[in-house]
């Protein structure tokens, strides 16, 4: 059987290797269901288990609408004009004139 040292130090490389591995990506259900189980944890007896439902939940909210408006920003800047300006039609701005008429 794994000592308490050797569970420790499984669970202590386990969770440093573990934002290494993934997306840095806001919200998601565990972080949520992990805030929300220690948030009803602190509440009361028996608050645990619905907050880590709601946290969950949360943070699948939080993150879709954090994958929304990434793909609309990433559409409106594929949807921008090849001039590099907004409303420009790729052509160079006309040349100051000095007053005098040619």
């Amino acid at each position: 059987m794994f000592s308490r040292f050797t569970a420790l130090a499984l669970a202590t490389t386990a969770a440093l290797a573990l934002p290494v591995a993934a997306r840095a990506e806001p919200g998601g259900c565990v972080k949520g269901a992990v805030a929300g189980g220690v948030a009803g944890h602190f509440i009361g007896s028996g608050h645990g288990k619905g907050g880590a439902a709601a946290g969950c939940a949360a943070g699948m909210v939080r993150r879709h609408n954090a994958r929304k408006a990434e793909r609309e920003g990433a559409q409106q800047q594929n949807q921008q004009p090849e001039g590099g300006q907004p409303g420009g039609n790729g052509a160079p701005p006309p040349s100051p004139t000095n007053g005098s008429s040619e």
